[in-house]
This record gives structure tokens, sequence and C-alpha cells, in this order.
């Protein structure tokens, strides 16, 4: 099943990292990588993608405009069972706790260990998590 990824963050870096760093899996058709540089345009993306497909939002804590977290109560409103995974660039337990309260799956932190973030992404999609 292909996974389709949608990565909310302000910083252009952060989407070429991605782009890089999943490049074979994008290459053999595993992932869509989607990217959106604020919360307002990732809602606009979440709409165009529909509930038909299987989506996992991956959002930046701290993004200008719409916070993450206040993406995150807006996309766990509109869409319960979308799994969101949170990203922060400190080990702020705060943002953490109020992260998973809000409904995040989980939350990583910068910078993003891939390989925890690829086997977490995998066991969406055994357990029909998406």
């Amino acid at each position: 099943m292909k996974i389709n990824l949608l990565l909310v963050d302000d910083d252009p870096d952060a989407f070429e990292t991605f782009r890089q760093t999943f490049q074979k899996e994008l290459q053999q058709g595993d992932y869509d990588i989607r990217f959106a540089p604020s919360g307002a345009e990732a809602l606009q993306v979440l709409h165009e993608y529909g509930p038909e497909h299987p989506l996992v939002l991956l959002s930046d804590i701290n993004t200008p405009g719409m916070t993450g977290l206040e993406l995150l109560a807006e996309v766990k409103r509109r869409w319960p069972h979308l799994e969101v995974i949170m990203v922060t660039g400190s080990e702020d337990e705060e943002n953490r706790r109020r992260a998973r309260e809000a409904g995040a799956s989980d939350v990583v932190t910068k910078p993003v260990d891939f390989r925890h973030l690829k086997d977490r992404l995998k066991t969406f999609v055994a357990g029909d998590g998406i």
C-alpha cells in the first residue's frame, strides 16, 4: 500500500531532506510526499486528498501563523482517524505532552531519526492505522 505523507514545515530545506531521504521509496512508488509550508496550506492539501486516500501528516510544532498544535487540533476535529506525527526542534516536554493529549500518534525530535520514522510509518500500514 502506498503511503501518502504530508509534511508541514516552513523550512524549505526540510522538504529537500525528506525528498532525498525517501528517494528510493519514492522511485519504487511506496510513498507519495506532498509539502505544505503552513497549516492553512496543509488543510487545503488534506481536502484535495479526500477521505479515500490513506495519509500520514507530519507537522512541525513551531510554524508561523497557525502553529502545529493548532493544526493538529483542527485536523483531529475534521479527520479524527488521521495519523499525525508532530516534529519538534526541542526536547520541550510541555509541547510533547500537549501534542499527545491533542491526538498526535507520535512526537519526534529534530534532527529526525529517519530509520525510526520509516519503521513507525510501516506500523501504521501493517496495523491498518492509516
